[in-house]
């Protein structure tokens, strides 16, 4: 299964919301993620532009784009950044395979 970044800033009306009634978020999105064949790895609430940071494991990139809909279609999120990420092996093959590739740039 492939990992995600994901990262999600709330709407002001989420954080009002958050604050009169505290929760873990995460949570929430748990059935969806493993409704979807996925898990969470790991989530964090954050400084800056983004409130949320989380890392998804899910089966493809329709599952993750789908759980991206899913979320901003709630309305709750203000931005929804999705960033596919690679396990060091996986980038040692990536690797491997351009050396084979024989790709030149062009000569100056």
């Amino acid at each position: 299964m492939a990992y995600y970044l994901i990262q999600i800033a709330y709407t002001a009306e989420t954080w009002t919301s958050l604050v009169k009634n505290p929760q873990n978020r995460l949570e929430a999105a748990r059935p969806v993620v493993e409704g979807l064949g996925g898990s969470i790895v790991g989530g964090w609430l954050a400084f800056g532009e983004y409130d949320i940071v989380g890392v998804l494991q899910m089966p493809d990139n329709i599952s993750a784009a789908a759980i991206s809909i899913a979320i901003s279609a709630g309305g709750g999120a203000k931005a929804f950044k999705t960033t596919p990420l690679m396990t060091w092996e996986e980038g040692i093959e990536a690797l491997r395979k351009t050396a084979a590739a024989g790709f030149r740039p062009p000569s100056s």
